[in-house]
C-alpha cells in the first residue's frame, strides 16, 4: 500500500502542471459554488460534458438558487431533464434541494457525512462538492480516477472491490493546497488522455511515472469484473394520433424504472402489423392510415428495451388518454421513445 501511495504522490506535481495549461472551460468551474459544483456533478454521471452543457445552463437559468430548486414543480423539473436520462437523478436534486432549503437554510453542508446523507450524493460526488467548491482535501473517485490510479500503481486486482482501498489512496494523495483542482485534473486526463481504450500515453504528463505504461499493460489495467447481461423486455410501441392532432400519451407509475415519466401506448412483445391491429380494435380505436414503422433498442442499467414501433392515424376516443401539442409539451418523454419523438416532431412541423 505504501509504494502504491509513493507511486501516486509522484502524480501531483507534474498533473497539476499539465491542468493549469489544458483545463477545460466549463461554466460550473467559472463561477464555482456548491450548488453548481452538485448539479453538474450529478448531471455529469453516466453523461458526457457535451451532453450535458446545454441542460446545464438551462437549468442555472431557471433555477439560479437551491431555494428556486426547492420550490420549482417536479413535472417542469423532469421536462427540463428530458433527453438526460437516469430521471432519477432529477428527482433526488429536488429532494436534496429542500432539504439543503429546510434545514441548512439554503447552504450546502461542508460536511462529509452530512453531505452523502443528501439523497443522490454518494462518496464521489460529496468529495467533488467539498474539495472544490470548499477547498477541502477530499477525494472524488469515479472511473477516470480508478483507471488513472491503478495504471499508475500498476493495480492488476478488480477496481469496483478494490475501490475503498483505491480511495483510502487517493485520501493520501490529495493535495491540502489545491485539492479541488487536482480533482478536476485527475477528470480531465481520464475524459482526454487516460482513455478506457486506445489511451493517448505519448501526450500524457505522467508517461515517465506509469507503471502500466512501462510494463505495456494499459490494455488489460483497469481490471474489471465480467458485466452482467442485461434482462431483455420486448414492446410494441404506438405512437397513435387523430385527425384533431391529439396524441395518445400515458404515464407511468410512481415507482419503478422512468418513474411518473410519459411514454406512448406499448405492450409486451413485438407484433407484427396484423397484430398491432387487433390491439388497436382492443382498445376501440381504426386505423386510418399506417404512417411508419421502425424498430429500437435501448439500454438501461440492468434492463434491454427491444422495440417495434407503430406511427398510426387513428379515430375514436378508445380506451386512451389524449393531448394536444401544447400540453404534450409540457410532459416529459424519455429518450427510450426517442425514434416515436423525431416522428411527431416532424409531424408537429409539417
Amino acid at each position: 500500500m505504501e509504494q502504491n501511495i509513493e507511486k501516486l504522490q509522484a502524480i501531483v506535481s507534474p498533473l497539476l502542471t499539465w491542468y493549469d495549461e489544458n483545463r477545460r472551460v466549463l461554466p460550473w468551474r467559472e463561477e464555482v459554488s456548491a450548488y453548481r459544483t452538485w448539479v453538474s456533478e450529478i448531471m455529469l454521471q453516466q453523461t458526457r460534458v457535451a451532453a450535458v452543457l446545454p441542460y446545464f445552463q438551462r437549468f442555472m437559468a431557471r433555477y439560479p438558487t437551491v431555494q428556486d430548486l426547492a420550490r420549482g414543480d417536479e413535472e417542469e423539473l423532469l421536462k427540463l431533464w428530458e433527453g438526460l436520462g437516469y430521471y432519477s437523478r432529477a428527482r433526488n436534486l429536488q429532494k436534496a434541494a429542500r432539504i439543503v432549503a429546510e434545514d441548512y437554510t439554503g447552504a450546502f453542508p461542508a460536511d462529509y457525512k452530512e453531505l452523502i446523507a443528501l439523497p443522490g450524493i454518494g462518496d464521489y460526488t460529496a468529495g467533488a462538492i467539498l474539495s472544490i467548491a470548499f477547498g477541502l482535501p477530499v477525494p472524488a473517485v469515479d472511473g477516470n480516477v480508478l483507471r488513472i490510479a491503478s495504471r499508475i500503481t500498476g493495480w492488476d486486482r478488480d477496481v469496483q472491490s478494490t475501490k475503498k482501498e483505491i480511495t483510502r489512496w487517493m485520501a493520501e494523495v490529495v493535495p491540502s493546497d489545491r485539492p479541488g483542482a487536482f480533482n478536476q485534473a485527475l477528470m480531465d486526463l481520464g475524459s482526454a488522455l487516460c482513455l478506457p481504450a486506445a489511451p493517448r500515453c505519448p501526450d500524457c504528463p505522467l508517461r515517465g511515472l506509469c507503471t502500466a505504461e512501462r510494463e505495456g499493460s494499459q490494455a488489460r489495467i483497469p481490471v474489471r469484473a465480467p458485466k452482467k447481461d442485461k434482462r431483455p423486455e420486448e414492446k410494441t410501441v404506438f405512437l397513435l394520433r387523430r385527425p384533431d392532432g391529439t396524441v395518445a400519451l400515458g404515464q407511468r407509475p410512481k415507482t419503478g424504472l422512468l418513474a411518473g415519466l410519459w411514454e406512448y401506448p406499448n405492450v409486451p412483445g413485438l407484433f407484427t402489423e396484423t397484430q398491432a391491429a387487433r390491439q388497436l380494435a382492443a382498445w376501440g380505436l381504426t386505423p386510418l392510415h399506417w404512417e411508419e414503422s421502425w424498430q429500437a433498442v435501448h439500454l438501461f442499467t440492468h434492463v434491454r428495451w427491444q422495440m417495434q414501433g407503430y406511427a398510426v392515424l387513428v379515430s375514436g376516443e378508445g380506451d386512451l388518454s389524449w393531448y394536444s401539442e401544447e400540453q404534450r409539451r409540457q410532459k416529459a418523454i424519455p429518450s427510450a421513445f426517442e425514434k416515436a419523438n423525431r416522428i411527431l416532431q416532424k409531424w408537429e412541423g409539417e
